[in-house]
C-alpha cells in the first residue's frame, strides 16, 4: 500500500499544479476588460474494493461497511464564472459594456479563416476605414458591421445599441447602425480562444442573436466598460489553500516513503 500512496499523493500534486496555473492566469488577467474567471473543477479515481459494502458475513447478515480505497485526483475541467463585473465609466465614445448575459459579435481570422466570434470586452475603437473595431492586437470587426462617417463629430449608443452620429455642420443625429447581441443556453462551455475572444462549441450550445434588451441579452452601457471579474482577496485565498494542499500531498509521499523505508530495513534484522 505504500506505493499505492506514492502514486495517489502524486495525483493529488499534480491537480494542485495545474490549479495554481489557472488561479495564476486568473490574477495575471486582473487588468483586462470584460475577464472571466476560470475555476477548476476535480473528480475522484477509481477505487480499488477490497470488501463489498453489502456482502454477507458467516451468520448470513450483510455487512454494514465495506474496504475500499482510492487512487487519487484527476482535473475534471475548468469552468468559466460569467458573473457580472463591475462597470468603469470611462466617457469614451465607442466604449460599451452590457449589462446581462450578452456577448458582441465580432469578425475575427481564426487558423487562418474568417469567422464570427464572441467577446464581452467593449473597448471598441474605428479602424482606417471609420470600422467599429475591437481594441485587441486583431482590431476584429463588429458584426454586423457599422461605419462611423470621417465627419462625425458626437456619437450616441442607446441602451437598445442604436448607433446614431452627429455630423458636421449638423444639428440632427442619424443612425448609422444596429448593434445585435449573442447569448448561449451554457456560455460556461464557449471555448476561449486569447485576445478576450470566444468561440460557440456544442456544449455552449448555438448563439441566440437578437438586439440589445431583448431575449435576456442585455442592455448596452455607453462611454462604459465592463471591468475583470476576478476578485484578488479570493484567488489570493485559492493560491494559499493550494500551496497548502500542495505541500500536504507532499507530506504524503514522504509518509510513504519512510513507511517503505521501513518495511526495507526489516530485511537486515
Amino acid at each position: 500500500m505504500g506505493i499505492q500512496a506514492l502514486y495517489t499523493a502524486a495525483t493529488g500534486m499534480k491537480a494542485m499544479d495545474f490549479k495554481l496555473s489557472v488561479t495564476a492566469n486568473n490574477l495575471a488577467n486582473i487588468e483586462t476588460v470584460a475577464f472571466k474567471r476560470s475555476r477548476v473543477n476535480f473528480e475522484d479515481l477509481l477505487y480499488r474494493t477490497l470488501e463489498q459494502p453489502g456482502l454477507r458475513n458467516g451468520l448470513e447478515t450483510p455487512l454494514p461497511l465495506g474496504q475500499q480505497v482510492g487512487l487519487g485526483v484527476a482535473v475534471s475541467n475548468t469552468q468559466l464564472d460569467f458573473t457580472q463585473g463591475a462597470f468603469d465609466q470611462t466617457g469614451l465614445p465607442l466604449d460599451m459594456a452590457i449589462e446581462g448575459d450578452g456577448l458582441f459579435q465580432v469578425q475575427a481570422f481564426i487558423d487562418n479563416q474568417e469567422k464570427t466570434v464572441y467577446t464581452r470586452a467593449g473597448n471598441f475603437t474605428t479602424n482606417s476605414n471609420g470600422e467599429i473595431v475591437l481594441g485587441n492586437t486583431m482590431g476584429a470587426r463588429l458584426e454586423p458591421q457599422i461605419t462611423i462617417p470621417q465627419d462625425a463629430v458626437e456619437i450616441a449608443i442607446s441602451p437598445q445599441g442604436l448607433v446614431q452620429v452627429r455630423q458636421q455642420g449638423a444639428v440632427e443625429f442619424q443612425d448609422v447602425g444596429q448593434i445585435q447581441l449573442a447569448r448561449f443556453i451554457n456560455p460556461a462551455g464557449l471555448k476561449q480562444l486569447g485576445k478576450n475572444l470566444y468561440d460557440q462549441t456544442d456544449a455552449s450550445g448555438p448563439p441566440i442573436i437578437a438586439n440589445p434588451t431583448q431575449d435576456g441579452t442585455g442592455a448596452i452601457l455607453a462611454n462604459t466598460l465592463e471591468l475583470s471579474n476576478v476578485e484578488p482577496v479570493r484567488e489570493l485565498v485559492e493560491l494559499i489553500r493550494t500551496q497548502r494542499s500542495f505541500e500536504l500531498n507532499s507530506q504524503s509521499i514522504q509518509s510513504a516513503d519512510q513507511t517503505l523505508q521501513t518495511v526495507n530495513n526489516l530485511r537486515r534484522f
